[in-house]
């Protein structure tokens, strides 16, 4: 449990004050978001402010992680390790992508295709080693079936249809994220929220773990407790961050934020056996892609009919009038709603379920 304590406020002094430090130095060398012609006009604005902030975030997690686990003597657990491996691998590819955007002074970076396969190839050593690793009781981070609060009996998969699942559900995360990164501060305090969530599932989880409290209804999940460290440690970065983060913004955290944190979160639905609820607790980021998906979607089946103003979904109630502060205000309410329902829905699971 000190570990969890150390991890977060160590996160939350890197982010708080390393976002300051980083502020300086990408205002320097000139490193400011691009803004797209096409969004919504009022961002015409924010041309300028620093980006790539998500920099900050993945260094002070990791650092935070390891400083607790070299405070409080333990070592690292193989789930913690592949999940950070995930989080700052998808972070690397977001960085990769926000530089070129600087760099080439324009509003598109990777091409989807050279961003697809470096998502899959992140995504695929990540899947590998997370369903082969065992530890002494034969327990893997992953498990072969679907789950929801728990894993969900006959819905086992082949490997190679479990590799595609946790592809799928890194995808679905990282893009989610990074499509609800378009306000100052949203996609920060949507994150900071469903981390927190986890935090409270892997401490619940490891005190009711199969492996020191077998019974009915135990969690055979594994390393519960050093994944609710890599879980404070996030939602303490995601604190300190918003710090600069909120409207007006001092900085963006670009794709290497939005994607890592993406990321992230399917890595902790796949290593909890909370696949499933992440589509409640995440319940905003969800929202927010099939208003993309549907606007698309709507857009070649009418000929060029909207269903939406603009996409995501956040950008149509720019376009209504509503000012950005209280578009963030009110979506942060949702997704808080979304986690207190996911948190619930655990819990009953809980004390109903066998």
């Amino acid at each position: 449990m000190l570990a969890i304590l150390i991890a977060g406020a160590f996160a939350l002094l890197g982010t708080l004050l390393g976002t300051r430090l980083a502020i300086r130095l990408l205002v320097a060398k000139g490193y400011g978001q691009l803004i797209r012609d096409d969004g919504p006009t009022s961002h015409h604005i924010k041309r300028g402010t620093p980006t790539m902030g998500g920099i900050v975030i993945i260094l002070s997690v990791l650092v935070a992680y390891f400083l607790a686990k070299l405070i409080t003597g333990y070592a690292p657990s193989a789930s913690a390790l592949l999940l950070l491996f995930l989080f700052a691998g998808l972070g690397a590819i977001g960085f990769l992508d926000d530089y070129i955007k600087i760099s080439k002074q324009r509003s598109l970076g990777l091409r989807s295709k050279a961003k697809m396969v470096g998502q899959v190839l992140v995504g695929l050593i990540f899947a590998v080693l997370a369903i082969g690793w065992e530890d002494e009781n034969g327990r893997t981070p992953i498990t072969h079936a679907i789950s929801f609060t728990r894993d969900l009996p006959g819905t086992e998969m082949p490997t190679i249809l479990l590799i595609i699942w946790v592809l799928v559900m890194i995808a679905g995360a990282s893009n989610g994220v990074n499509l609800t990164d378009g306000l100052d501060g949203l996609a920060t305090g949507a994150s900071m929220m469903v981390f927190g969530a986890f935090v409270i599932i892997n401490i619940w989880q490891s005190n009711q773990n199969c492996a020191t409290s077998p019974g009915l209804k135990c969690y055979e999940v594994r390393d519960p407790l050093d994944l609710a460290v890599v879980a404070s440690a996030i939602t303490g970065a995601c604190f300190g961050f918003l710090w600069w983060n909120a409207s007006p913004a001092k900085i963006f955290m670009g794709d290497t934020g939005s994607l890592s944190l993406g990321g992230a979160l399917a890595g902790m639905a796949l290593m909890t056996r909370t696949e499933l609820l992440l589509v409640v607790t995440g319940g905003l980021f969800v929202a927010i892609t099939f208003s993309v998906i549907l606007q698309v979607a709507y857009f070649k089946a009418t000929g060029g009919k909207r269903i939406f103003r603009m996409a995501p979904l956040q950008h149509h109630f720019e376009l209504l009038g509503w000012a950005e502060i209280t578009i963030v205000v009110r979506f942060w309410i949702i997704s808080g709603l979304c986690v207190a329902t996911g948190l619930g829905i655990f819990y009953w699971d809980w004390v109903v379920g066998v």
